[in-house]
């Protein structure tokens, strides 16, 4: 397995609230894990939030008795968005605090994954394959009919998502099992890079570049250079690759 990770605060912040975790070694009983989030509230609570629950979800899958992958995972998410309601409650500077989180863990060519909000994982090779779904208000319209994709692309509340880590006594998690072949390249990301490039050209730099650093690279300075209105983080696996690197 090869991963690189990289986070940028863009070009319009001037604080990143995006947070991301890899580790290729065994957490608890996952064989590897890997997590993105993206952070929202005011000043230094899209920060914390993101930072405390990836922290959390990490902790809590380290110390889970369970074997099953997406029980560990349902698991440490559910114990994480308890734990950062909690925080929010008693500091009014962070009430209302919550993230987006997608977690996976790769065991062999199956991947187990999670996601709650609208940040998301790819698979690519000869094609680009979204695998999460969007917990957004657009993508709700989508999903209804109400609303086609090339609207939803530019519509103004296209940042209002309908799910989040630490809103609610009670998070849905929506989970999904893959498989990869060898070729097949996991992008997992934060809509700070979904919202500046598209996903055919998202998928033409994976394929363009032969470094996994400059793949991961590349998608961030052209995010950059479409804009940059938001953080953007990216985590690039290859998970049939033998050499590690990491940033």
């Amino acid at each position: 397995m090869k991963t690189f990770s990289i986070t940028d605060v863009g070009q319009l912040r001037d604080m990143n609230q995006d947070y991301c975790y890899t580790s290729e070694n065994p957490v608890g009983n996952l064989p590897n894990l890997f997590i993105v989030a993206d952070g929202m509230g005011g000043h230094n609570a899209g920060d914390y939030a993101s930072k405390y629950t990836v922290e959390q979800i990490v902790d809590i899958v380290s110390k889970s008795q369970s074997t099953n992958p997406g029980k560990i995972i349902a698991e440490g998410i559910a114990c994480a968005n308890e734990m950062l309601l909690a925080r929010a409650n008693e500091d009014d500077a962070r009430r209302g605090m919550g993230t987006t989180v997608v977690v996976l863990t790769v065991t062999g060519n199956k991947l187990v994954i999670a996601n709650v909000g609208d940040s998301r994982l790819y698979i690519v090779n000869d094609t680009i394959r979204q695998i999460t779904k969007d917990h957004s208000y657009v993508q709700e319209m989508v999903r209804l009919g109400e609303m086609d994709e090339e609207t939803a692309k530019a519509h103004p509340d296209k940042n209002i998502i309908t799910r989040a880590i630490g809103v609610g006594k009670e998070v849905t998690v929506d989970f999904f099992e893959e498989e990869v072949k060898t070729g097949d390249v996991i992008l997992m990301c934060s809509d700070g890079l979904t919202n500046m490039v598209e996903d055919d050209a998202i998928r033409n730099i994976i394929k363009g570049q032969r470094d996994i650093a400059e793949k991961a690279e590349k998608l961030v300075e052209t995010a950059n250079r479409n804009g940059g209105k938001d953080n953007i983080t990216v985590i690039v696996i290859e998970p049939f690759s033998d050499e590690v690197k990491k940033c």
